[in-house]
């Protein structure tokens, strides 16, 4: 018993670490090989278990935003998009769906989560942009990718940060190589993947294209150069599934997923001849090893199967909170919105989005959930209407308020016409593997809002879409409200904005244009020519873009309305630490207001005009004011330096500017930042 203590306590003495090393150390050549390549199994990725070392197999399932069963559909939730969760600009909602999703994946027999999904929307087109909670800006990424990692780490899962890097189309991306220049790979592309690294995430996949001319698995910059020494990554990175273009573990690349053509018997072989040596392969062992040892999953003996039903009446609310937490409200002229319910109300319901409404993208990032929330039904059973879904019938309460469903222009007309108001879902998607052809809604749904926004006066819009649309009707309705990817609790969550038990409370994560090319993207940027993508804009993209050449767009960045208002003052500036003043005119349910703070850089540094570097959401109870208090650190005011290739810190004056969005800037004031002593 004492001898069992003794190694028990020097056991919880070591670091994970030592731990790892001294694991690996034990293992033969055949064995740590065994972990650095993927092998058949029930799961997306499948590693085998070394029973002999208490290893457990590493059981590796998608997706980024839960837990994809196709064998078994309907036994896991199906929680909002990554950039639907970028929407809520809300670290503790980011924390929320991290931990939900690692309860699942842990209650599927799963120890690794491919995902959250981190990429930049360089490309409003890019058929992946849903998967991602980075939207267009690099400290959003940077900020809410944190608690995400920490929220699924929690569950004993190991969290997988994607793609790595500059996954930015879907368009040729087995064959693309994206020509990104260093200093805007720096300060744009890799920020979220720092942000993953400073959380403690546990693995990193690196993805189909190549960077530069060189495939990304194989990348000895972007992996061995800035991921691991650079950045101080300590996991390991796998490839995306057939990525791996040869036995490149020396370049920085510590698992091959979801085969073995190169980390098998070719690296066997090589190590037979001393090409690469044991020490090389037990040093990516040790990678994977060491967040399984600091999660407690090499502690932990996970039987959960697979088949298991991991849903949840509390998931279902979760997801119903996070949905809800992420729709964004960009326009409500005369505050159309909320609806309050009266006696003798006709509410005309308008699309086939209403009915069967799109929740989720398509490709590795979908989930299949037991049920999906309808808007119509979830409106009728909050009115305590009985459900139906009959065009141009009647379905009424008791106190004689009523819905009519339309869903062609025709049909919909007719309702609009004779209601007090008018509800129009519309929707589009995007899947892995293409990007978008077009921002449209398709299907001749934008007809669909013009035919009803000229019948009825009082006409609001909801759009699930997977990225940024456009609004060609948006001055003929009141009100419009986005949900992007919302998951299965869509119906309810979106009747519960509607009707006001719930102020939105959503902050717009990219910038919605107002035409298809807005950023007059040439075909060398997107989709490229002669196999190169050349990122020629390169820190001009997205808002930064609209500011650059004094544009405004349909929506801005940042933009977002609630159920009353707010007022900023008082804005002071000290050093580094900003403070300002919010006063909210708070209605008959709490608002949000998420006050971003962007920073200008002196002319000479080169940088866009504005940028963020702060943002907080904060909730209002009821009417009053709020200090807010930002302070800033050097990273912030530095830039990347090329001929030193570090980041230095840039002195003089700058422009701080605090406001609702990018565009609604309502204090500004300058900040002094002395030269630095040589």
């Amino acid at each position: 018993m004492f001898a069992m203590l003794t190694m028990s306590v020097a056991v919880l003495a070591q670091t994970p670490a030592e731990r790892a090393e001294a694991l690996a150390a034990q293992m033969t050549v055949a064995e740590l090989i065994s972990m650095l390549h993927g092998s058949s199994g029930q799961y997306v990725g499948n590693v085998v278990a070394i029973p002999r070392l208490g290893i457990p197999a590493l059981n590796l399932n998608d997706g980024p935003q839960g837990f994809r069963d196709d064998a078994h559909p309907g036994t896991t939730t199906a929680f909002p998009s990554g950039l639907t969760m970028a929407a809520t600009w809300d670290e503790e909602m980011l924390s929320l769906w991290g931990t939900m999703m690692g309860e699942e994946f842990y209650g599927k027999g799963a120890n690794v989560q491919l995902g959250p999904g981190l990429c930049i929307a360089r490309i409003p087109q890019n058929g992946r942009n849903f998967e991602y909670l980075s939207g267009e800006d690099p400290h959003l990424g940077y900020t809410l990718v944190q608690p995400a990692i920490k929220g699924i780490q929690s569950q004993k899962v190991v969290a997988n940060a994607k793609h790595y890097v500059n996954n930015n189309q879907e368009t040729d991306r087995t064959t693309i190589s994206e020509m990104v220049d260093e200093r805007t790979e720096n300060e744009i592309y890799y920020a979220p993947f720092e942000g993953a690294v400073a959380a403690g995430v546990g693995s990193v996949m690196c993805s189909y294209n190549k960077i530069n001319g060189t495939w990304s698995c194989e990348n000895p910059d972007t992996l061995g150069r800035d991921l691991k020494a650079r950045n101080g990554f300590q996991g390991w990175v796998m490839s995306d599934w057939g990525a791996t273009h040869s036995l490149s573990i020396k370049d920085g690349l510590d698992q091959e997923m979801p085969s073995s053509n190169y980390f098998g018997k070719t690296l066997e072989a090589a190590v037979a001849n001393g090409s690469i040596s044991q020490d090389t392969v037990k040093a990516s062992v040790v990678r994977i090893l060491t967040p399984l040892f600091a999660l407690g999953i090499m502690d932990d003996n996970n039987t959960n199967s697979i088949t298991a039903n991991v849903t949840s009446t509390r998931h279902n609310e979760g997801a119903r909170n996070m949905s809800r937490h992420a729709m964004v409200m960009v326009q409500n002229n005369e505050n159309m919105l909320p609806l309050t319910a009266t006696t003798g109300m006709v509410i005309a319901v308008v699309g086939t989005q209403a009915v069967s409404p799109i929740v989720a993208g398509g490709g590795s990032g979908h989930v299949t959930g037991y049920y999906a929330s309808a808007p119509l039904y979830a409106i009728q059973d909050k009115l305590g209407i009985p459900r139906s879904s009959s065009v141009g019938t009647k379905q009424c309460n008791s106190n004689n308020v009523c819905t009519i469903y339309a869903n062609t222009p025709a049909s919909a007309a007719t309702a609009a016409k004779g209601a007090s108001a008018a509800l129009v879902f519309v929707g589009n998607t995007s899947s892995e593997g293409s990007d978008r052809k077009s921002l449209s809604l398709g299907s001749d749904q934008d007809e669909l809002v013009m035919t009803v926004g000229q019948a009825n006066a009082k006409t609001a819009v909801v759009i699930v879409t997977p990225g940024a649309c456009l609004t060609p009707w948006r001055t003929a309705v009141k009100s419009i409200i986005v949900a992007f990817m919302p998951g299965q609790e869509y119906g309810n969550a979106a009747a519960e904005i509607l009707f006001g038990d719930h102020s939105p409370s959503g902050r717009l994560p990219l910038t919605f244009p107002l035409t298809e090319n807005d950023q007059e993207f040439t075909a060398q940027q997107f989709p490229g020519v002669n196999g190169e993508a050349h990122y020629s804009e390169k820190l001009l993209f997205g808002y930064r873009y609209y500011l650059a050449n004094n544009k405004a767009p349909a929506f801005p960045f940042g933009h977002g309305l609630a159920y009353g208002n707010f007022v900023y003052s008082n804005l002071t500036i000290n050093g580094m630490t900003v403070t300002f003043e919010i006063t909210a005119h708070v209605g008959q349910v709490p608002i949000s207001e998420t006050p971003q703070l962007y920073l200008g850089f002196p002319a000479e540094a080169g940088e866009p005009p504005l940028q963020l570097k702060w943002f907080r959401k904060h909730t209002f109870p009821q009417s009053g004011s709020v200090t807010f208090i930002a302070t800033l650190s050097d990273r912030s005011i530095s830039v990347w330096d090329t001929a030193s290739s570090s980041w230095k810190q840039v002195s003089g004056q700058f422009r701080v500017a605090v406001g609702s969005s990018v565009q609604n800037l309502q204090l500004s004031g300058t900040m002094t930042v002395p030269a630095k002593d040589q």
